[in-house]
């Protein structure tokens, strides 16, 4: 992967967002899998459960449930605690409902992007994903922490 470079994307929701990857390696329902109350992953099923998704650009294969998820998805970025973007391996109708319906009825913004498939396994939690409206996006790898006594 080269960070530097713009990847090609497919922008589901148009939009522009810039801020710090939460990579989940399962799909999430939202539905069921996210705290309304307080913006985390709240599925006990979930290996990041717990996770903190309000304000994060949320990375996951594809989402997972019903159609009660648009829902979910509305009201979180209603509420403000949604995340701030979706990146896709997959097209995810569902969760496109949900943004379109938090931006047409709140003036409430959530892009959601299905990257290439090659750039979407590169993807870390902690990485900074800058999305534009065209659907390119880069992605700069988090800065790791200097070791102790080293």
């Amino acid at each position: 992967m080269n960070p530097s470079r713009q990847h090609e994307g497919r922008p589901i929701v148009a939009g522009e967002a810039d801020g710090t990857a939460l990579v989940l390696q399962e799909p999430l329902s939202l539905a069921f899998g996210m705290s309304l109350e307080t913006g985390r992953v709240a599925d006990i099923r979930a290996p990041q459960l717990g996770a903190l998704i309000t304000g994060q650009i949320l990375v996951m294969p594809v989402g997972r449930g019903s159609s009660t998820a648009s829902t979910v998805l509305a009201e979180a970025i209603r509420l403000g605690v949604g995340p701030m973007a979706i990146v896709l391996r997959e097209v995810d109708e569902i969760l496109a409902i949900g943004a379109i319906v938090a931006r047409t009825l709140y003036g409430r913004g959530c892009p959601i992007l299905v990257a290439d498939t090659a750039d979407f396994g590169t993807i870390r939690t902690g990485d900074r994903i800058r999305i534009r409206a065209d659907g390119t996006y880069t992605i700069e790898p988090a800065v790791a922490a200097p070791k102790p006594g080293g």
